[in-house]
């Protein structure tokens, strides 16, 4: 008999660090394990196509994605198969009583008609049979434990203490189409304070707040992106068009972001660990962009933000038609700063190694126009 949890939610406080439930070692499952997961039974998948046919057919299911020496001393009963997986196999064999045991990657049939007896002292939040052995099986085993809902019509996800309601796609896409409509209103506003800040750079006015401005416009479309691509992964073949609106939107982001800390790091800061902090700032943490100056390397004192900055040039030079990273490494090293970038003549320009006529006069041509255009845009 199918008696159904009736909630299912991911809690708070399951990002890092272990715990112990009933006595064994649970390791917090990151978002990357989760979205796995999700994309081995998304939509155009063998398994997806199994649990759908579950479902249409209204009968209930227990599946532990994964087989070790531990899985095999909670079960007891049933049949040991060992066959290929199918979608018409899974639907056959779930019409019995017990649960069905896969290989960790799906592709074979381990066992059918078990009765699963985890450790009963670890805790489980959920009411019904099926969901509470479902929960338990996942924290003590540390696979993934799919359960279909007879009454709820549901499937259900548990992975360690996370628990997930895998949703009809029409609600996902729903949701994703809001996140995206956000992305493109957040990119908008990116792309105007990130031509702001190019002019600026033109005339070295720039302050630390023009520049966090612009890394935080950078960080919050990048968690909205983030956001999205778990829509996306758990779309499946349903997600391909937003993929590429995805893809389309967030292009050159992440290169912008690395330009944009290299540019305006304190002198002595490594912009990789600047970069690892402030990837590691919550979304509420980046409106304060006093805390996102401190994540950079800046003093936290309250005039930080209208302290006056000149960045080094990484990001105007990335504009310069097929100028090699290696080349504007020895150009920003050579020269230090943007402002006397701007002010430099060919010939000095070939004095930095890797630099010969041809692409000098390039990199002044190229500088030239973008500080003109950038002129323009600001002023007209």
């Amino acid at each position: 008999m199918d008696t159904d949890a009736r909630s299912f939610h991911r809690p708070a406080g399951t990002a890092g660090g272990q715990s112990s439930i009933g006595g064994y070692p649970v390791a917090s499952i990151p978002d990357e394990g989760l979205r796995a997961t999700l994309a081995t039974m998304a939509p155009g998948t063998a398994l997806r196509d199994g649990l759908e046919r579950i479902l249409r057919g209204r009968t209930g299911a227990l599946i532990v994605v994964g087989c070790d020496q531990l899985v095999e001393t909670i079960c007891t009963g049933g049949f040991e198969l060992d066959i290929e997986f199918s979608a018409t196999r899974l639907r056959e064999l779930c019409k019995m009583d017990g649960a069905v045991v896969l290989t960790t990657d799906g592709s074979r049939i381990v066992r059918a008609g078990v009765h699963l007896m985890p450790d009963p002292s670890i805790h489980s939040n959920e009411s019904g049979t099926r969901h509470r052995t479902g929960e338990r099986v996942a924290i003590q085993t540390g696979f993934p434990v799919i359960s279909v809902s007879q009454s709820m019509h549901t499937i259900g996800l548990y992975m360690g203490e996370i628990h997930h309601l895998v949703e009809p796609s029409t609600q996902i896409l729903s949701r994703a189409n809001q996140a995206l409509a956000t992305l493109e209103r957040y990119k908008q506003r990116l792309d105007e304070v990130a031509g702001n800040l190019s002019s600026l750079e033109i005339e070295d006015l720039v302050t630390v707040r023009d520049a966090v401005t612009v890394l935080q416009r950078l960080e919050m479309a990048r968690h909205i992106a983030d956001e999205v691509e778990g829509h996306v992964i758990e779309l499946g073949t349903d997600g391909r068009l937003l993929a590429l609106q995805l893809d389309e939107l967030m292009a050159g982001v992440d290169a912008d972001r690395e330009l944009i800390v290299r540019d305006y790091l304190p002198d002595g800061a490594a912009y990789v660990t600047a970069l690892r902090t402030v990837d590691e700032m919550s979304s509420p943490e980046l409106l304060d962009l006093t805390a996102v100056a401190r994540a950079l390397g800046y003093p936290n004192t309250p005039d930080v933000l209208d302290r006056r900055v000149s960045p080094r040039g990484f990001r105007m030079l990335a504009k310069v038609p097929r100028l090699p990273e290696a080349v504007i490494e020895r150009v920003v090293g050579h020269f230090g700063a943007l402002p006397d970038l701007l002010g430099v003549t060919v010939e000095e320009l070939q004095d930095v190694d890797g630099v010969g006529p041809g692409r000098a006069q390039s990199i002044r041509e190229s500088l030239t126009r973008l500080a003109e255009v950038s002129i323009l845009d600001r002023y007209l």
